[in-house]
């Protein structure tokens, strides 16, 4: 891999949390992404390596033992992984007539205040057999007022709402805190406690049926500290994540990569953890490869080498790269086909 490459996600900002929205749950236009610090240094790290550093981890620092492996973590697929979608091109019906099947998870976003269990799009999955993806962006929300419990009265209540539901359900809760978003201000310790005073709360409340999902970008910010350092502790996290895009080649200091080139680096670091794996954001443009190849490549991709992933979520809109799966013919072609491959369990 050669030159600066913008890995990552498209962007979400404070703005867009009251305009341009679908109904709630839906995501709004965001602004131009900018170039970020690729992760580097783990590419060349091998399997067996990352089986030996789990076999330690737990011992060093005094860390605890996971509290969860991908065999016995909640919502994982008894074989294969999950699709997952965003549908920002379309219905849900619409997708599925577009791609033969309707994907087993459907990804929304929600504000601090934004009640979404009470969501018209969080009812229908449940009911319509989808897992809801709740990604929960805590704008304009000061992580000590979580933290010394100011706002308890909002965790209360949201997590009264989950625990209704009964049914499980991930929840990702300040996703991306490595990156351009800076959740508690790019401060480990802030988020950490944050994150974790957040999952008490809904310990304490019996909302048991909440599957937790922590997901950094596949980049660090610059100047940023590293992904891992964010990582709650395996007793507050179910399933690890990532988000990460290939943004193509539009811009000069862009750079193509394959499905595997994207998550290599990152995935070595999250398998440690020994959790399933969702990447919760992910799609390609389609200047500088081919998008069709680059979706074909991430069922063997799966296999080869990303075992531990158990989920996959699209995020199928045109924003500031062409990342729906219609963008072309030939994609929307292999996107059907990708669909249809019985290692992605609807």
């Amino acid at each position: 891999m050669t030159g600066r490459t913008p890995f990552g996600r498209r962007r979400r900002g404070r703005h867009d949390q009251d305009t341009d929205r679908r109904p709630v749950g839906e995501g709004a236009e965001p602004p131009k992404p900018v170039l970020r610090r690729p992760r580097t240094g783990l590419a060349s790290v091998a399997l067996a390596t990352v089986a030996a550093l789990f076999a330690t981890s737990c011992s060093a620092a005094g860390e605890e033992a996971p509290a969860t492996s991908p065999s016995v973590a909640p919502l994982v697929p008894s074989e294969g992984a999950l699709l997952g979608h965003y549908y920002g091109d379309g219905t849900v019906e619409e997708t599925a007539a577009r791609i033969g099947t309707t994907p087993g998870i459907h990804l929304t976003y929600y504000g601090w205040d934004d009640d979404w269990s009470a969501s018209e799009a969080t009812r229908d999955d449940l009911s319509g057999n989808r897992i809801p993806l709740v990604n929960w962006e805590p704008f304009d929300v000061d992580f000590d007022d979580i933290i010394d419990g100011s706002l308890d009265a909002t965790i209360e209540k949201q997590a009264d709402g989950a625990k209704e539901l009964e049914k499980p359900f991930f929840l990702d809760f300040a996703a991306e805190m490595n990156e351009e978003e800076g959740w508690g201000g790019h401060d480990p310790e802030r988020y950490i406690a944050a994150y974790r005073h957040i999952h008490d709360v809904f310990d304490d409340r019996g909302a048991s049926n909440v599957v937790w999902v922590w997901a950094p970008n596949v980049t660090d910010s610059v100047d940023a500290p590293a992904a891992m350092s964010y990582y709650p502790g395996d007793r507050y996290v179910d399933w690890t994540g990532v988000d990460g895009y290939n943004w193509g080649t539009s811009e000069p200091d862009f750079a193509w990569q394959s499905f595997t080139d994207l998550f290599r680096d990152i995935y070595a670091e999250l398998a440690v953890k020994g959790k399933p794996i969702i990447i919760g954001e992910t799609g390609s443009d389609e200047t500088g490869g081919s998008k069709a190849e680059w979706i074909r490549g991430i069922v063997p991709g799966l296999k080869e080498e990303f075992r531990l992933i158990k989920a996959l979520v699209w995020f199928d809109v045109d924003k500031e790269r062409h990342w729906q799966i219609n963008s072309s013919p030939a994609a929307l072609a292999a996107y059907r086909r990708m669909a249809s491959d019985p290692y992605l369990a609807p």
